[in-house]
């Protein structure tokens, strides 16, 4: 009885090495944001009392599994206390799948390929100011994308932040930088 019950002990424990082994082997899904290699920022459009901005980022699954993005958001970081002269909306897109409603759609990422995904940002304009005069006061508009990734693990949430430079959105609406 003891025997029988030591063969079966170690027959799970020997099921459950090769099935360590088996996922070690294959590996895990991993996404890596190449935030450095981000295109710079392009006018989307421009108008008396606003201006939309994007960024073209790549997602790479550097992984040796499919990976899924199931959510992706572009948040901006810009408190009133910071500057109140502008309101900040972004989104974060795939390529080729623009959406007017704002839902992001989940997306797989095969093994050892990339997609793309914009950080789009809409800046308009408060207190009665155009585009032009709140944007020659802005200031660096710092955005965390922020996306969960989904694999052969349970789903991790993960960030990485880029930033607008106050700079590159004044050259973008064609004024100068006030000395604030």
């Amino acid at each position: 009885m003891i025997d029988v019950l030591n063969a079966i002990l170690a027959t799970i424990i020997a099921c459950v090495v090769v099935v360590k082994i088996f996922f070690w082997r294959e590996g895990n899904p991993k996404v890596v944001v190449c935030k450095d290699k981000r295109t710079p920022f392009q006018l989307d459009k421009l108008t008396e009392d606003s201006m939309s901005v994007s960024t073209k980022v790549e997602f790479r699954n550097a992984g040796m599994q499919c990976a899924t993005i199931m959510d992706c958001i572009v948040r901006a970081l810009l408190p009133y206390e910071q500057y109140d002269g502008v309101k900040v909306e972004a989104k974060a897109e795939r390529e080729g799948a623009p959406r007017e409603d704002d839902y992001f759609e989940s997306v797989l990422i095969q093994k050892q390929t990339s997609i793309f995904i914009y950080a789009r940002v809409t800046l308009t304009a408060r207190k009665g100011q155009d585009i032009k005069t709140a944007l020659a006061h802005m200031v660096d508009l710092p955005m965390d994308i922020i996306y969960t990734e989904l694999g052969r693990r349970p789903w991790i949430m993960r960030k990485v932040r880029i930033e607008l430079p106050a700079a590159e959105m004044a050259k973008l609406a064609g004024v100068e930088l006030a000395d604030d």
